[in-house]
Parts: structure tokens; C-alpha cells; sequence
């Protein structure tokens, strides 16, 4: 059962769902809550498809949505970014595959540095200009259906958000996230 192909990227479905709701929810911490769950679907699709860099590196990412969804002060400071990125480098370097492993981990470095701007503006232009775009070649060369939808999901649903609370709007609701950690 768990090494049957549509039960591996059903696991992947669920986890695409749970990121294009993330976009959703206008101030960063409940994003980076949301995007926390959607991580362990991934991590577990990506490990059973093969694929471990980008499954390791999913992982780091539950780390990093919880973090940065957390009230704990340190899991929000520059500190624990450089750790992040860190363990993202520490990943690439255990699971190396060739040129492939890099996308995944540059993405997620990425993200990871947009994330800890605490802007919500910040978040979503490097997701649409950067991470989803390393994660779709990504995705297509491992044979990621949940992957690719993801991808392309997630660029429709960052351009929905900015529609939705306005441009200028969306850093107004990760402001209140900061000011309560």
C-alpha cells in the first residue's frame, strides 16, 4: 500500500491543499501554521517517491513554518534563520544526487530568508519569483504530480492573496504576527 503510486501522490494531494490554503491567511503566522502541516505531507511524499533531498528539506521547512509560526522570541531572530539556512546546507551536503539536489535546497534558503523579513509581501514575491519556480523543475525531473500542482497552485493562489488584501495591505497583518511574539 504505501509503495502504490496514486497512494503516494494522493499524500502529496493532501499536502498541495494544505499550502494553497496557507495563502489564505492574511498575517504570517497562521501562513507559516497551515504551511507547517502541508511540509509533513510533502516530506513523507518526496521520501516515499525517492526524491530525499527535497523530502529532508521539507523537513527542515516544518522546522522553519514552525518557527516562524511559534510566540517563541529566538525561533524568530536572524539567529535562528542562519540556522535554518544551515541545516538546508548540511542537507545538501548528506543527500547530494548531483546538480538536482541544489534546486530544492536553494529554494528553501530562499523562502527561508524571505520568511524570517517577517513580510508578508517579502514571503510571497520570492515564493512567486524564486521558490516555486526551483520547486516546479524540481518536481517535473523527480515525477511529482502533487509537486507540480503545488507549484502551479501556489503562483495562483500568492497572486489571489495580493488581489484579495491589496499590495500595500499585506504587510499590515504580519505586523500584528511580530508584535505578539
Amino acid at each position: 500500500m504505501l509503495d502504490h503510486p496514486l497512494f503516494i501522490q494522493g499524500i502529496g494531494f493532501v499536502g498541495t491543499a494544505l499550502y494553497f490554503i496557507s495563502f489564505q491567511c492574511r498575517d504570517n503566522r497562521n501562513l507559516f501554521r497551515v504551511q507547517f502541516l502541508s511540509y509533513l505531507f510533502y516530506t513523507v511524499h518526496l521520501i516515499l517517491l525517492g526524491a530525499v533531498t527535497g523530502g529532508i528539506s521539507y523537513m527542515i521547512n516544518t522546522v522553519r513554518s514552525f518557527c516562524l509560526g511559534s510566540s517563541w522570541k529566538l525561533a524568530h531572530s536572524k539567529t535562528m534563520c542562519a540556522v535554518i539556512c544551515l541545516m538546508q546546507m548540511a542537507a545538501l551536503f548528506f543527500t547530494w544526487s548531483g546538480w538536482l539536489s541544489v534546486l530544492p535546497v536553494a529554494a528553501n534558503i530562499a523562502a527561508t530568508i524571505a520568511g524570517y523579513t517577517h513580510s508578508a509581501r517579502k514571503v510571497r514575491l520570492v515564493g512567486m519569483l524564486v521558490n516555486s519556480p526551483l520547486w516546479m523543475v524540481y518536481n517535473i525531473l523527480v515525477g511529482s504530480w502533487a509537486g507540480i500542482l503545488d507549484e502551479a497552485v501556489s503562483e495562483v493562489s500568492m497572486i489571489v492573496s495580493i488581489i484579495r488584501y491589496g499590495w500595500r495591505n499585506l504587510d499590515a497583518g504580519s505586523h500584528s504576527a511580530r508584535e505578539a511574539v
